[in-house]
């Protein structure tokens, strides 16, 4: 049997691009070959070339010049980073003392300085850097990796599964929605015969791999490797800081005016552009707190090295250490009452050699909050007298008081000193912003009870039956086939979650369109309305809400097993995920950031049939494997939890069959009601006062023309 992996369309990029002038270098192993002899190739050029080539199927050559666009991409990278810091250190633009020619002096090494920067690129590239200026687009693909989504398919053609496990895996690591992609990877590791294939970032951040290794060592009491890895994260985080700040120096975009209309004047123009270099520079710490594919940083991220080597230096006996870390943390939260109580015991632990008050903070921080609070006033000055507008961000902010992005602070007494630590335990389940309650009235008679949160081993959970009557299920299957669509609610996709399925939906208002036109019975389409309004009064009454449930949005779907694709599926009729956040296994973190729906706050499943094989609804742990419960889909059953990573779930293979169910998804939040459903209502509404017009002057609905 063939399999069915993802691949990407023919982008627009090809129309774009530059002629393809040149086929790219000749292959090299890995890792990282030696350089071409030559100027250095752009890699734009490249990718254009990479990409015409898998449209063409000449897979060989278009792994050959894919491959080549990174190493051009990395290559550029690192000659920019270096002449920039080359240049700096041999062109200071503060030269020594200062006399009547100062400015002559400092435009001088300005122009030595660019001078400098240009001649050192076109040595190392071998040719004029302008061969290297590429478009927004192109730019745009790099930073999301697309040229490893064309590299996992032309690695499958080529018969090179572990690089196209390796391309596919670095692709989803920057787009985690992309379910597509995990599909891939699965479905890579079957065709090579291992499950168990060992998945490597081509383009892992070696900062975030180090306080990673750190923390889990951390966490499992084992202090000295934990201390060794923050520290060699340290020094990559401040190595990799340097090479930010030296791309920032690059061209910017003038946001607020056309650059080639661009009159200002001398000092103007390089005041304009110095701001947004500085600007760029000052945001490297968003920068290098950011996992890549997410919008938003690690919160305190550079702050919690210290804090986590402030007490592992403790727990090894190096209380001097373990006291410089602690201040150097109290440079950026001085208020911090846990740090500044360790602070006082540190104090008290050492010798009477040593001076508590000779002891400073770490200086490569003291160094680097010096740096960034002169930039902030810079920026901040320079704002209000060049007229532009700038608010500095918090960058070392901490929601409810200390912590990690996936631990809560704790006190941790050891020896009978109260030193606070960050908490080892196992990580708890993400935290959600209102009051857990359950057990509410189910409102409605018949509706039985079957399991609570606890004996389906979660948090806000709840299972239901007898919700439909048989009937009503029959009523709803039927209308589902006159109404649904292929790929509705997925831009048209078949077969969105996997390609061993067919995909159909339909909302509400199509429904009560289609029975207004005649289409499909009123009353069908009407019962579609009334079960879903009921289905919210049961979250809403069940979870004891506060406030009122509104609709997000309302789906009913139906999942069809298609024929001759079915023998030894491994893949999901719906991957593992969670409503409102992206879902990161490897991190065991869920992001609340778009593209996820991260105003949804609960969801529900109203299953209509049980004639099909397979299909079960499970609830896993954030890491995306581990199965806590499963669930069996009939007729009038209800599976209803709240939206956030604390639910991660998915739907087993249908391996035979339909499988309908109607899906929603709700919102505590007015701003974010299903407009659909607005109108609805409204639809409803018009058909209440018809029937009660029709009541009045006593005319047989059935009459009707």
């Amino acid at each position: 049997m063939r399999e069915r992996i993802w691949a990407p369309p023919p982008p627009l990029l090809l129309l774009l691009l530059p002629p393809l002038l040149w086929g790219g270098p000749p292959d090299s192993p890995r890792p990282e070959p030696p350089r071409e002899p030559g100027p250095l190739q752009p890699f734009d050029l490249l990718y254009a070339s990479g990409v015409a080539a898998y449209y063409s199927e000449d897979y060989e050559q278009a792994v050959r010049d894919l491959e080549a666009a990174l190493r051009s991409h990395r290559r550029l990278r690192e000659v920019r980073a270096r002449c920039a810091r080359h240049c700096a250190a041999r062109r200071p633009l503060a030269p020594p003392g200062a006399s009547p020619a100062a400015e002559l002096l400092f435009f001088r090494a300005l122009l030595e300085r660019a001078r400098c920067y240009r001649s050192c690129q076109t040595q190392r590239l071998g040719g004029p850097a302008s061969r290297h200026r590429v478009s927004e687009d192109v730019r745009s693909d790099f930073q999301r990796r697309v040229p490893y989504n064309y590299l996992q398919r032309a690695y499958v053609k080529l018969n090179q599964l572990e690089k196209a496990v390796e391309a596919a895996h670095t692709f989803f690591v920057a787009n985690p929605e992309h379910v597509e992609m995990q599909q891939n990877i699965e479905n890579y590791r079957t065709m090579a015969g291992v499950e168990a294939l060992h998945l490597v970032d081509l383009e892992a951040k070696p900062h975030l791999e180090s306080y990673s290794a750190g923390v889990k060592h951390y966490e499992a009491d084992d202090f000295e490797l934990a201390i060794e890895y923050f520290e060699q994260a340290l020094r990559e985080y401040f190595s990799e800081d340097t090479e930010c700040r030296a791309l920032c120096e690059g061209p910017h975009r003038f946001e607020e005016y056309e650059y080639l209309g661009y009159k200002a004047g001398l000092y103007e123009a390089i005041a304009d552009h110095y701001m947004q270099v500085l600007v760029c520079q000052h945001e490297c710490v968003r920068e290098l707190a950011t996992r890549p594919g997410r919008l938003s940083p690690i919160e305190n991220f550079l702050p919690l090295h210290y804090d986590y080597l402030q007490f592992a230096y403790y727990r090894v006996g190096e209380y001097v250490k373990a006291l410089e870390c602690a201040k150097a943390y109290l440079l950026l939260h001085p208020d911090d009452e846990d740090v500044l109580d360790n602070m006082d015991y540190y104090e008290s632990l050492l010798d009477d050699t040593s001076d508590p008050a000779s002891i400073e903070a770490r200086e490569d921080l003291a160094m680097f909050v010096k740096r960034h609070k002169m930039e902030s006033e810079l920026i901040k000055s320079a704002a209000e007298g060049l007229g532009f507008s700038y608010m500095e961000p918090n960058y070392w902010i901490r929601y409810g008081g200390r912590q990690v992005e996936n631990r809560v602070p704790s006190g941790v007494n050891v020896e009978g000193a109260e030193v606070h630590g960050l908490s080892m335990g196992k990580k708890s389940s993400p935290k959600i912003d209102r009051d857990l309650r359950e057990g509410g009235p189910l409102l409605y008679e018949n509706i039985t009870f079957v399991y609570n949160s606890e004996q389906l081993n979660g948090t806000q959970r709840v299972l239901l039956d007898n919700v439909l009557s048989e009937e009503q299920c029959r009523e709803l299957h039927s209308v589902a086939s006159g109404i649904m669509l292929a790929g509705d609610g997925y831009r048209g996709k078949a077969s969105p979650h996997t390609p061993n399925e067919k995909f159909e939906g339909a909302t509400v208002l199509k429904a009560l369109k289609f029975g207004y036109e005649g289409r499909v019975p009123l009353k069908s389409a009407r019962l579609f309305y009334d079960i879903s309004e009921k289905a919210r009064k049961i979250v809403e009454s069940y979870f004891m809400l506060n406030s009122t449930l509104y609709f997000s949005y309302t789906h009913m779907v139906c999942r069809t097993a298609l024929s001759g694709q079915q023998d030894r599926r491994t893949d999901l009729s719906h991957p593992i995920h969670a409503d409102n956040c992206l879902l990161d296994p490897e991190a065991n973190e869920c992001w609340k950031e778009p593209p996820a729906y991260t105003f949804r706050d609960y969801s529900a499943l109203l299953y209509m049939n049980d004639d099909f094989e397979g299909g079960e609804f499970i609830f896993t742990e954030m890491d995306a494997k581990t199965v806590t419960a499963s669930i069996k889909p009939k007729c009038g059953r209800m599976v209803s939890f709240s939206s956030g990573g604390e639910n991660p779930h998915g739907v087993k293979a249908v391996t035979k069959g339909q499988r309908c169910a109607v899906a929603l998804w709700f919102t505590l939040d007015p701003l974010y009601r299903e407009l659909e459903r607005i109108q609805a209502d409204e639809v409803i509404a018009i058909l209440d006062q018809e029937q009660q017009g029709k009541r009045e002057l006593n005319i047989n609905p059935k009459d009707e023309l």
